[in-house]
């Protein structure tokens, strides 16, 4: 379209169709005063100050909500104009506090410079004010406060809350002068669906909206987020060595300046008390099951030369007695690429051992397994923007906007905004499934036959681009053939959602012109888990729909930089850049460059050095930055493991469960306290920028194993991490073209080849990485664990939106601990009542493997027979309940099934702990054989005489006196059937 030529101000200004005037005012380098104002909102002309004079038009129309035409003449101010704009503002003042002085927003409050602007004038101000502002203040969240005698009514919250958050927790209510900005019913924001990720409080133009314990900062550092994969810029306000606030960056493309309440208000555990600060060692006589008071008592503080050498020699110790293949290095998807890629060398060149891993073997392994056979590439195809251009998202296996909460609003955008149709497959029904145009609740493991069930109807319907396929892709026949067996009726009665919903769906997915298909760990964590991915790729590549803009494979990733770690080589069978251990080739060249000889055998994954460690094959465990005794599947089997250890040394920020169980421990400094990058969920490697000095003695990671290394005999010759990017870049192709000069705020996107190169935001466009994509046979396999009648009960796990991952950085953040204080299970309202459960009451859940004990949320979102809990808890590990059996070809545990049983923690109820209760509470039905009750107890049990009952056990509330008299009656019954 041809642009719009206009005059403002005299002057001639160009700009382009659908720009409005306020906009081409701004572009032509003129002020004009707004307060409701923003570029992330739409138009809303609620403040009225930029109203301006258009020839030939009557009034003074506002520009912000005027559209541009040609020919317009436009003027910004003149008397009538001024005089108009200064009525507006003083109304404003006469109902706002006077108290700029302690006002927090005091400095940058745009009403102030407004006004100030403007001239107002006091003495009119003064005249126009009416009544008393006692309105009462909301100060339930643990973030912010909200003044409403301070609000403008601009409606920046209620916008920013509905169209960048989505989250509609606030809007206007009342009318006239009792208007007033509030959560529905009039409730605290606490009560409400508010997620407290502050986009309100970033927008708000007064001291109406303010951050708790916020103080001017002296200086500012952009950096990266260090919470989940999707990479959110945040600038840290800094002052006298503290994060006095935080904000998002408008110039990070990937968050466009959003941020979700962990990078808003959950940084502050960098100050923690509980930060390491100097190196620890185990003190002689405490063993490392010990359980102290407090973990720290079990060591005692040693010197770096101490600590390293100590170290060092039960390392040589170990090899020189067992071989190199005895030790294990577990890296970080929380530290660096550049400490990655040192931890990998490490373990490579110094240990001369493959025996290296991280936590995507736990999360996104067969993803990487699985898209290396069907692409080539094991990563995501696209970029995260491609979500907002795409007609169709299919969602399978994430709760997106607890998880990945930016990437969720972009779901979000799409479907309100944009008109793209959200499809949602998850046994839990989660917040985008109330968006979606289908839900297909399947049953937990069914995945397989779920997508094959789709894709079974899509060739049936002859809705697959055959184009494409003829194309692009190989063995078509072989796994056209596989569906026939996925009838619509046949996989209803597999994964339990209705033949009629595949129908519509399969429809929907195969008339899809741009597809993304979104998937996490409910996709990833299960035996089938390769399988899972493959099937994924299949529908892509079936439907068409890879390598073009708004579709493609977007595999979300959970911790910051889950995606650098594997790129870096922190994997037991390939080197950086996915370059396989035991490629020749490849091996002499990184024993060119490294000056050692690597082993070219594949080394144990990270469920194999545990197994390993068990059986006393595996010696020795380096660990950087990982807490597997909070991850690991089925713990008390890990912390066996980890006992029988000859040696472990953990470099940590925090003293964690891991932490506790090492012979040594170093500590490390956090992102904020540390030069490097990390990459995202996208492929977008970003740069991460010091803003301030570790705590007390501690290092950045890779000093750490840089010193160590030389004591070992093998030093590293980097003098910072901007060496150790270019050692990377010269040894990875997928990063040729990458250093930290060149990543700026943009960051860049791998493959990036060459300097010259300017990253790809699209991989597979004209051919897949492996040449012609695979499609593979896959089928319905049933999870390794059902529910039987003495677990009834199946759980899945996963992630909330207040905590991350073991929680060893959210629980010490104190906006997020205080909302999400402790654990809950989830479980559904039916199996509560069967159950004698009210909300709030104390479950003792308990699988095969262990048993925790947690508070009970009844939620609809679990269906009958399921139950759902988070494993960020020390007090309630859910990895204690899950199951360690496998995905053969990528190691996962399958984390997401998992069968137990859950009863009312008597415990809980009683007015007195005693034996009897707790063995009544975990085994009701053997009570009466296998208790040693005397004649007259039993007698007493047996008749439900209570009084008698009282005289041995203590006082019985009302509540314990039902749940007895349910239980014993069944156990009556049960024996006279």
């Amino acid at each position: 379209m041809e642009a719009l030529h206009l005059t403002i101000d005299g002057r001639r200004q160009t700009v382009a169709p659908g720009t409005t005037v306020l906009e081409a005012i701004r572009q032509a380098g003129i002020y004009v005063p707004t307060l409701c104002d923003d570029p992330d909102l739409k138009p809303f002309g609620a403040c009225r100050l930029c109203l301006v004079e258009i020839e030939g038009m009557r009034g003074l129309p506002t520009s912000c909500t005027t559209p541009a035409q040609d020919g317009m003449v436009v003027w910004t101010e003149n008397e009538e104009i001024l005089r108009m704009r200064r009525i507006i503002i003083e109304l404003l003042l006469a109902n706002h506090p006077q108290d700029c002085l302690v006002c927090p927003k005091a400095e940058e409050c745009e009403l102030l410079k407004v006004a100030n602007y403007l001239g107002a004038d006091k003495a009119r101000v003064a005249r126009l004010r009416r009544g008393r502002l006692d309105r009462p203040v909301d100060d339930s969240t643990p973030g912010f406060v909200y003044d409403p005698n301070k609000c403008i009514l601009c409606g920046k919250c209620v916008r920013a809350c509905q169209e960048v958050a989505f989250v509609g927790a606030i809007d206007f209510a009342y009318r006239g002068q009792k208007t007033i900005i509030t959560p529905f019913w009039n409730q605290s924001l606490l009560e409400s669906v508010c997620q407290s990720c502050g986009e309100c409080v970033a927008r708000c133009p007064t001291g109406a909206l303010t951050i708790r314990e916020s103080l001017p900062a002296t200086r500012q550092v952009e950096t990266i987020c260090p919470y989940c994969g999707v990479g959110c810029g945040v600038r840290l306000g800094v002052r006298q060595e503290r994060i006095v606030r935080v904000e998002g960056v408008r110039e990070n493309p990937v968050s466009r300046g959003e941020l979700c309440v962990k990078g808003r208000f959950g940084l502050d555990f960098v100050h923690s008390p509980e930060r390491l600060a100097t190196p620890l060692v185990r003190k002689e006589n405490i063993g490392r099951l010990a359980k102290p008071p407090d973990p720290r008592q079990a060591f005692r503080e040693a010197g770096w030369e101490e600590a390293l050498e100590l170290t060092a020699n039960a390392l040589q110790g170990l090899i020189h007695e067992y071989g190199s293949d005895c030790l294990g290095v577990l890296s970080s998807a929380k530290c660096t690429n550049e400490d990655n890629y040192v931890t990998q060398k490490f373990a490579r060149a110094v240990l001369k051992t493959n025996n290296v891993d991280h936590c995507a073997r736990l999360c996104h392994a067969s993803t990487v397994t699985a898209a290396l056979a069907a692409f080539g590439d094991g990563a995501m195809s696209n970029s995260i923007s491609d979500f907002e251009k795409a007609d169709v998202i299919l969602v399978i296996g994430s709760n997106t906007t607890e998880c990945h909460p930016v990437i969720g609003r972009r779901i979000k955008r799409a479907v309100q905004e944009k008109g793209a149709k959200l499809l949602v497959a998850d046994p839990r029904a989660v917040e985008l499934s109330d968006q979606a145009e289908l839900f297909l609740n399947h049953l937990p493991g069914t995945d397989v036959a779920l997508l094959n069930g789709l894709m079974n109807r899509i060739v049936e319907l002859k809705l697959h681009n055959r184009r494409f396929i003829a194309r692009r892709c190989e063995n078509y026949e072989a796994f056209a053939e596989s569906l026939a067996g996925y009838t619509p009726e046949v996989t209803e009665a597999t994964t339990g959602v209705p033949a009629e919903k595949i129908q519509r769906a399969a429809r929907i997915l195969g008339k899809a012109k741009r597809l993304v298909v979104a998937y996490g760990m409910g996709i990833t964590q299960h035996v089938t888990g390769t399988d899972n991915v493959k099937a994924v790729a299949n529908l892509l590549m079936l439907t068409g729909n890879m390598g073009r803009l708004g579709c493609g494979f977007a595999p979300l990733r959970g911790q910051n930089n889950v995606q650098g770690a594997c790129d870096m080589g922190a994997l037991p069978n390939v080197y950086p850049g996915y370059q396989r251990v035991d490629n020749p080739e490849v091996k002499a060249k990184f024993e060119l460059a490294w000056g050692a000889i690597l082993s070219d055998r594949p080394g144990l994954t990270l469920t194999e050095m545990i197994k390993a460690a068990h059986t006393g094959s595996l010696k020795g465990l380096y660990i950087v930055g990982e807490n597997p005794m909070l991850s690991e599947a089925d713990l008390n089997h890990a912390q066996e493991a980890m006992a029988r250890l000859g040696f472990i040394a953990v470099q940590d920020i925090f003293l964690t469960e891991t932490a506790a169980l090492a012979d040594v421990v170093f500590p490390s400094a956090c992102f904020a306290e540390k030069e490097g990058s990390f990459t995202n969920t996208e492929r977008r490697i970003q740069k991460v920028n010091r803003a301030l000095n570790p705590p007390g003695q501690a290092r950045e990671d890779w000093r750490i194993l840089s010193d160590l290394a030389a004591l070992l005999g093998r030093p590293f010759a980097f003098a910072n991490s901007a060496e150790i990017m270019d050692e990377i870049a010269s040894l990875t192709p997928i990063y040729g073209g990458i250093s930290h000069d060149r990543l700026g705020l943009r960051g860049l996107q791998w493959p990036c080849w060459n300097r010259r190169h300017k990253g790809s935001a699209m991989l597979h466009k004209g051919r897949f990485t492996r040449g012609r994509g695979r499609f593979h046979v896959v089928h319905d396999r049933p999870p390794a664990e059902l529910p039987s009648a003495e677990y009834p009960l199946l759980l899945t796990t996963g992630r909330i939106l207040e905590h991350w991952h073991t929680g060893s950085m959210t629980h010490r953040s104190r906006v997020l601990e205080t909302l999400a204080p402790e654990s809950r299970i989830e479980i559904n309202p039916q199996d509560a009542a069967e159950l004698g459960v009210t909300e709030g009451d104390t479950l003792s859940i308990k699988s095969r493997r262990g048993q925790v004990r947690s508070k009970a949320r009844t939620s609809r979102r679990v269906r009958p027979g399921q139950t759902f809990m988070a494993f960020h808890w020390q007090d309630a590990p859910a990895n204690s309940l899950t199951n360690p059996s496998v995905d053969p070809v990528a190691n996962i545990p399958e984390y997401k099934v998992a069968s137990v049983k859950a009863v009312l923690d008597v415990l809980d109820l009683a007015a007195e702990n005693n034996a009897f209760l707790t063995a009544l509470s975990e085994n009701p039905a053997g009570i009466l054989n296998d208790y040693d009750l005397s004649p007259e107890h039993r007698l007493a049990l047996l008749n439900l005489d209570f009084d008698k009952l009282q005289e041995w056990v203590g006082p019985l509330n009302e509540r314990l006196r039902l749940w007895l008299h349910d239980r014993l009656a069944k156990e009556k019954w049960v024996e006279t059937e």
